[in-house]
């Protein structure tokens, strides 16, 4: 193998870069032959390819050409990951000592215990079950990426071209591609032909990237600096063909290509906890250090109180853990996620991973590819432009009609702020813009009408006959074949209600120069037809000539007066204001055709024979007739401006990435709103390669547009956002997108248009591809976390006055717990999931989108939610300890007394959760009875339940150890009802004051107590 050192450029000494012992060769920055030196290959390798003994040692040297895959997760490691904390642990230990106590006792309490054993064993299993369930298959995304791999090539071996299994190609094979070839490997390309590849997934570029064989030159860079979208001399593994053919030699396979190298970056990308989760655990960790306490208190008060053996005293103090720990917990968030994942299924997002919904609602920045998610991802004709005029063409029209355009003089008509200082000599070396003939202005229509049909049929007949590409389905994507530039020519006809493949049989064509990106046109030569080209051709043939606006206008004589056909129409052409035009266009980031013709005569073309450039640039002096300049752009999504504006003002930043040069990204953010006084410019991806950590971090808070980014970039820029307090959510539907989808805090790809990779990389995925769909989603996640919050309001105190009611029951001089570890178990699934759910499924509160995101590092539970726990839980313990005394009072039975603080904790616990609906507003409304149906559901089951065990025979006395209730019991806990549901709306009134002297009693602010 030769030396590392590699000399680029041939042997000019200001253009040398030597690549380092431990760095990878820079293959775009070489010649040809110094990338076939550095590969240890001869001269001929183009003719003798590789021989089949040393491919099979490069084989063995390299391995396959495939992607490694990550370890996977077993069920038994997910299993663990759901078991390993302390409150399954304390679960666990009070279920082993009820199954030793069932083994050792006898009778009902033998079936008491046993029974308690199994309802634990079912929350245990029930809450793993829901935890593996949430873990959805983010490990698919590196199985997408591979499914994306070509199957098979055609490469040179042994002096022949073959076929072979694309996992046997090697590093030195010559690989053959032609139009429609998936690329097997990452490619330095020998030999080209019109050849161009799509890598909008790769690269973000709209269009296909046509090939060169010469080194690409850093321009005083380090070569690694250049952006993957102009190594122009290289093909990348995965990306498709689009047109032409070419050969080249494979420099790269299985994980050292660039989709190798994503692959990598997604596998190692950490998943990260959400907001919720997160605190979900810090408040469990907190539970199991107050319900240790509070069961060792209860274990003193009862062995010293009242004189319990160790063992009973033990049995006391575990019911009281068992009261206290939050079995429905998990299940009832999860309810609150999967009831917003229902809700955002029907406005076509979908989430994959429901904790993820909690994190849109703290969203601070969006960070978005371009192509495909704020664009629609189809190159499309937005103006032509005549010697008078601009005509508008409405993109989003689905309608077949001429009055798709408009005449708008002012549309595009001048520079944007971003492009102001472009002068017209960036594109062509002419003067400036010349005044246009005031006679002109109602020619052919005046402003506001639309041309008839026939008129765009004349002006666009360049763009439809001097093509080869084919229309999809509809005008739509669907079957389209050829490059998405010209397609928009032909859309943008078909659109006006012209028939195109009638058009195109019409005027066959008889000869033709193809495309060259060396020469940057087309032209075709056609019999004239009257309906295209009017009858002033004099018996000659009518060339239409295609191509890039700089060289055309060079070539023109005349241009079309108001883009009118026929020689009365034929005037002088006006270099300066056709470059004028050229240089305004160019500086909206629009790509830019001109449409000319000719008359030849009939012995200069031969039919079927093919022109040399020379027919057209090859000529004396200027000889066509300029009709106007094709507008052409990957527009944006309309819907995305209101979203963006909505965002804005719900106080979220919509910033975009994309692999796209500067100035069509800059074109698209004004377009979008997303450049302004504040976020002016844009910053480009070797920009920030060349940047410290620290100025990464200052600048991604400078710029919402990023140019030429790389995946490496995109993830850069999302921790560099993340490291500065930032939620972030990653916009995108590319391979690219897939490592900064997974280091997001909320990944967003698109279902219709966006690759495996992406979805699989993802948190989310919108099914209509509409970036506003995600604002709604943000609006959803708000409503998570406002609902988790009420449901910890229900389920809190519920669990607290539990194992409190235990507590303070011995202390004030009951001799047993008044009540069962049964009936606490019930309580825990059934009343507190039962009731949670009703503030799961509450609806958005009015303002919620008003609101800027909520503060990071925000705790849920915040000091005044703590406040309402605590008042809750006091509230229920009083009362169910109080009305287990009053009925003893009267002479009631254990059993009894242990049904009257079951009921009046159970329905206490409905006056909390009515109560809790409306975190501010007060329920004694008759908002109470509307817009939650499911409430007043779950109140029914309820209380109908609790009737149920109550009365039901061998139910109430064997399973949960009390018995029925008489109508004084009954009016006990009507009473203690009322108290509670008053003492909740009390407060909630207190707190109303305080926030009209401007307290914050909604948690909205820093709390140094209560967040981190």
């Amino acid at each position: 193998m030769p030396p590392r050192q590699t000399e680029y450029y041939g042997s000019d000494p200001e253009k040398n870069h030597n690549i380092k012992e431990n760095d990878d060769p820079q293959w775009h920055a070489m010649t040809k032959e110094n990338a076939c030196g550095v590969l240890g290959l001869g001269a001929d390798i183009r003719r003798s390819g590789l021989s089949s003994s040393e491919a099979s040692r490069r084989l063995q040297q390299y391995g396959p050409n495939k992607l490694s895959e990550k370890d996977k997760v077993t069920l038994l490691q997910r299993i663990w990951k759901q078991v390993s904390n302390v409150l399954v642990g304390i679960l666990v230990f009070v279920a082993v000592v009820s199954l030793i106590k069932g083994i050792i006792s006898s009778g009902e309490d033998r079936l008491t215990n046993f029974i308690e054993v199994g309802l634990i064993t079912f929350v245990i299993t029930l809450n793993t079950t829901i935890g593996i369930y949430q873990e959805g298959s983010a490990e698919k995304a590196a199985e997408a990426l591979k499914n994306m791999l070509s199957s098979d090539a055609v490469v040179v071996r042994d002096g022949k071209e073959s076929k072979i299994p694309a996992d046997q190609i090697v590093p030195g094979d010559i690989v053959i591609l032609g139009t429609g070839d998936r690329v097997p490997a990452d490619v330095r390309m020998l030999e080209v032909n019109n050849l161009a590849t799509q890598e909008a997934a790769l690269t973000g570029e709209s269009v296909p990237i046509e090939k060169v064989t010469n080194a690409i030159d850093p321009k005083g860079r380090d070569p690694r600096q250049t952006p993957l979208g102009d190594r122009k001399n290289l093909c990348f593994s995965a990306t498709l063909v689009a047109q032409g053919a070419g050969a080249g030699i494979v420099v790269a396979t299985g994980d050292k290509t660039e989709i190798g190298t994503i692959n990598s970056l997604v596998s190692q990308v950490e998943e990260k906890k959400t907001a919720v989760l997160e605190q979900i655990d810090f408040v469990s960790k907190v539970l199991a250090c107050f319900i240790a306490v509070t069961a060792v208190i209860t274990w003193n008060v009862a062995f010293f109180r009242i004189d319990a053996d160790p063992l009973d005293a033990l049995s006391i103090a575990l019911v009281c853990a068992v009261a206290m720990i939050p079995e429905g917990l998990e299940a009832i968030v999860t309810m609150t996620y999967s009831w917003s994942v229902s809700n955002m299924a029907k406005q076509n997002a979908i989430i994959r991973k429901l904790p993820a919904v909690e994190t849109l609602g703290s969203v601070t920045v969006i960070c978005s590819d371009k192509t495909g998610t704020l664009t629609k991802n189809e190159m499309s004709l937005v103006a032509f432009v005549t010697s008078n005029a601009h005509y508008k063409n409405d993109t989003d029209s689905k309608n077949r009609t001429p009055h798709n355009f408009v005449r708008d003089d002012s549309y595009l008509a001048e520079r944007p702020n971003h492009g102001k200082e472009k002068s017209a000599q960036i594109v062509v070396n002419t003067g400036a813009s010349s005044q246009r003939d005031p006679s002109l202005a109602s020619t052919p229509v005046p402003a506001g009408s639309s041309p008839t049909q026939a008129y765009i049929r004349n002006a666009l007949a360049g763009g439809v006959l001097c093509s080869k590409c084919t229309l999809g389905k509809n005008g739509g994507r669907e079957g389209e074949i050829g490059n998405p530039t010209e397609i928009s020519i032909l859309r943008a006809s078909y659109f006006a209600g012209i028939q195109i493949e009638a058009m195109k049989s019409d005027s066959p064509i008889i000869s033709e120069v193809p495309f060259s990106s060396e020469y940057k046109f087309m032209a075709t030569v056609h019999e004239p037809n009257y309906e295209n080209d009017g009858n002033d051709y004099g018996g000659k043939y009518v060339a239409h000539v295609k191509g890039a606006p700089d060289r055309m206008i060079k070539l023109c004589k005349h241009q079309a007066r108001a883009g009118l056909l026929g020689e009365e129409n034929e005037e002088p052409i006006d270099l300066a204001y056709w470059s004028e035009k050229i240089a305004i266009l160019s500086s909206h980031g629009l790509r830019v055709l001109a449409l000319c013709r000719g008359s030849v005569g009939r012995d200069e073309v031969r039919s079927g024979a093919a022109l040399k450039p020379g027919f057209v640039n090859g000529r004396s002096e200027p000889w066509l007739t300029i009709i106007g300049l094709c507008a052409i752009m990957d527009p944006p999504r309309p819907e995305c401006v209101d979203a963006i504006a909505v965002a804005h003002k719900a106080g979220v930043r919509v910033a975009m990435i994309t692999g796209d040069h500067k100035d069509t990204a800059l074109a698209i953010g004004s377009q979008l709103g997303l450049v302004d006084d504040k976020y002016s410019s844009a910053i480009t991806g070797p920009e920030l390669d060349a940047m410290s950590d620290e100025e990464l971090i200052r600048e991604a808070q400078l710029y919402n547009i990023f140019a030429r980014a790389s995946p490496q970039n995109k993830i850069q820029i999302v921790k560099a956002l993340q490291s500065q307090g930032e939620v972030c959510s990653m916009t995108g539907d590319g391979v690219n997108d897939a490592p900064a989808l997974k280091a997001a805090d909320m990944g967003v790809a698109m279902g219709k248009e966006g690759t495996d990779v992406a979805r699989e990389a993802s948190e989310m995925i919108l099914a209509d591809d509409n970036f506003a769909t995600i604002v709604g989603a943000v609006r959803e996640g708000r409503v998570v976390w406002d609902n988790l919050r009420k449901v910890l309001l229900i389920n809190t105190p519920i669990n607290n006055a539990q194992g409190m009611s235990v507590l303070f029951g011995i202390l004030c001089g009951l001799e047993d717990t008044p009540l069962t570890p049964i009936q606490v178990l019930y309580c825990n699934l059934i009343c507190a999931v039962t009731l949670g759910f009703v503030a799961a499924v509450e609806p958005a509160e009015d303002g919620i989108m008003t609101k800027g995101p909520r503060r990071v590092g925000k705790r849920i539970i915040g000091r005044f939610l703590f406040l309402r726990i605590a008042i809750a839980t006091i509230v229920l313990v009083a009362t169910t300890v109080g009305s287990v005394f009053w009925v003893q009072a009267e002479g009631y039975s254990l059993e009894e007394m242990r049904a009257q603080a079951l009921n009046t904790l159970s329905f206490g616990a409905i006056s909390v959760t009515l109560s809790a609906r409306f975190a501010y507003n007060s329920s004694f409304h008759p908002r109470l009875f509307c817009g939650n149906v499911i409430c007043w559901w779950s109140v029914a089951i309820m209380a109908g339940l609790q009737i149920f065990i109550t009365y039901t025979p061998g139910v109430n006395e064997t399973i949960f150890g009390m018995s029925a209730m008489d109508g004084l019991q009954w009016g006990i806990v009507g009473l203690f009802m009322v108290v509670t549901f008053v003492v909740m709306e009390t407060e909630k009134m207190i707190r109303r004051y305080l926030s009209s002297l401007g307290e914050d009693t909604d948690d909205l602010e820093f709390d140094a107590v209560f967040d981190k």
